[in-house]
């Protein structure tokens, strides 16, 4: 007893010294008040100030900027640093403690291209001061994608010195090196169950480029309304709520565009062949009958060459390598039901999930004639998951372990499991989006390389324009850190980043994001009075 006594004792002081290192280290990376916490970071003690002129600088950068896409994602990026108060404009000198002036930040981009691939470095390292230039910070990237995820952190650096009445980066001098952990970081929003208006749609995107979230999953029609122009079929919109909640195709347009200058791909869904009954309202012969209109009539070629006119009208607009054509939820009665498609069943020798299968591989070689890879829903990997084209990826909702079964299979995967990633489910606390790992139970490397990320989902059952930021925010940003974070990085338990994740919240309150409180679910309301940094 002595000896293990006298061993324990001795352990004892060492371990208190690890477990006080452990906790200093946790509070350094709380006071970096950085949303997502970047992969590799360093500070100082320093303080500096913005010039009222801060610049940017793209000396020896090989981007050329001709589309403005950097100076655009610069100017935002100084918008909302002065968004909450009014600078003082006679405060250009850096006062007196051995601080210095920024006069602006030197930008250096090694590619000459502005495309957004799926897939593309948005690595970026963010140091201020430049070693070189102090009186700049620097931001080098290989892609201007990348530059703009430096300008997000770098405006999260930037807080206002009520004294003086300027901006100012405390902690300096700051190194960054980051780059995200998964090349798929998707948020969905559903224009079907509640049509949303562009000026809404953009403010969603926006609220993403502060979170880092890269990809826009638009479920854009389903079976309450079709409220999308589609030039090669001009009816179909007929499935719209009302005139005036229909977008036009230079709407869609305009929508990839505002997002592809902000970094974000747009993921056009068509969910078939079930929600799909408002498709029948301009055409009814897409109907199996007029008492029975769901899912999409199997038997009728008629089916897919609106599909492949609608693919092929969204292969104009819709550049992201993949299209998602839905898959779930197929209840296949109507079919049988419907006299002249039970003779077509029979007539081919098929099963009603002969008939889904026949379906949902048809529509797949539509969509690769068009040059997209395909996303489907996981209900049809369990159903015929060895059939779906090598080149689909699997996007898990329901049950959990598919994501091993997907993987193993040697098909890609996305996250979204309902119990932690739906927004709609207002009852899930932030602390299970943070939680959420889609390496779950996944250990060989080769199978965690076909997962390509994960996606939260807003489902628009009970959400429109007036409520679709709070009920996003700030339980988005929780998975948000999950996706972008080095795993080592990542809090195993999510209450110690809850400081940081509130001043996160406050600063998106602070952007015009109407970001809900922390305590309890989603889209709660303030509990009592208090500051937004306490709810």
């Amino acid at each position: 007893m002595r000896g293990r006594g006298a061993k324990i004792a001795g352990v004892l002081p060492l371990f208190m010294l690890f477990i006080a290192g452990r906790i200093s280290a946790f509070e350094d990376i709380e006071r970096l008040r950085i949303w997502p916490l970047p992969a590799q970071v360093s500070h100082g003690g320093r303080r500096m100030y913005l010039s009222g002129d801060f610049k940017l600088v793209t000396e020896g950068s090989k981007y050329g900027d001709t589309s403005g896409i950097l100076k655009e994602g610069f100017d935002r990026m100084l918008g909302v640093v002065r968004l909450s108060h009014v600078i003082s404009g006679d405060r250009n000198s850096s006062g007196s403690g051995g601080s210095a002036l920024l006069q602006g930040l030197h930008v250096i981009i090694s590619s000459s291209t502005d495309e957004l691939e799926y897939g593309a470095d948005e690595s970026y390292k963010l140091v201020v001061p430049s070693p070189e230039k102090p009186s700049y910070a620097q931001l080098e990237a290989k892609s201007v994608y990348g530059a703009l995820h430096g300008l997000q952190t770098f405006s999260q650096l930037c807080h206002f010195n009520l004294k003086k009445k300027v901006i100012e980066i405390l902690m300096t001098p700051w190194n960054i090196i980051d780059q995200p952990r998964f090349s798929y970081r998707g948020l969905l929003i559903d224009t079907s169950r509640h049509y949303l208006p562009l000026p809404v749609i953009k403010n969603v995107i926006d609220s993403m480029t502060y979170a880092k979230l890269n990809v826009l999953h638009w479920h854009i029609v389903d079976t309450q309304s079709f409220p999308l122009e589609i030039p090669s079929y001009p009816k179909l919109w007929n499935g719209a709520y009302s005139s005036s909640q229909r977008y036009t195709f230079e709407d869609a347009a305009e929508i990839v565009n505002y997002a592809r200058r902000r970094g974000i791909h747009v993921l056009a869904e068509i969910d078939v062949p079930g929600h799909a009954l408002s498709w029948g309202k301009g055409y009814p012969a897409l109907w199996p009958s007029k008492n029975c209109q769901e899912p999409l009539d199997v038997s009728s070629d008629f089916t897919f060459k609106v599909i492949d006119g609608i693919l092929s009208d969204f292969s104009k607009i819709f550049k992201f390598k993949f299209v998602h054509l839905g898959g779930d939820e197929v209840n296949t009665t109507c079919w049988s039901a419907t006299p002249r498609i039970a003779q077509w069943l029979k007539k081919h020798r098929m099963s009603e999930k002969e008939a889904y299968q026949y379906f949902v591989l048809r529509a797949q070689k539509i969509a690769l004639s068009h040059g997209y890879e395909i996303i489907n829903w996981e209900e049809t990997f369990i159903n015929f998951g060895s059939k779906l084209n090598p080149k689909t990826v699997v996007h898990n909702w329901l049950n959990t372990g598919l994501v091993e079964n997907v993987t193993a299979s040697g098909l890609r995967c996305i996250v979204s499991n309902q119990e932690f990633w739906y927004l709609d489910h207002i009852d899930a606390p932030w602390q299970g989006f943070y939680a959420n790992e889609p390496f779950q139970n996944i250990t060989d490397k080769k199978q965690q390389s076909l997962v390509l990320g994960g996606e939260v989902c807003m489902w628009g059952e009970h959400i429109d324009a007036s409520d679709i930021e709070q009920t996003i925010w700030p339980r988005a940003a929780a998975a948000a850190e999950r996706l972008w974070t080095p795993y080592a990085k990542l809090a195993k338990n999510p209450n110690n980043v809850t400081t940081r994740l509130a001043h996160f919240r406050c600063l998106l309150n602070q952007r015009g994001v109407a970001a809900a409180p922390l305590v309890g679910g989603g889209r709660v309301v303030p509990f009592e009075p208090g500051s937004c940094l306490a709810q």
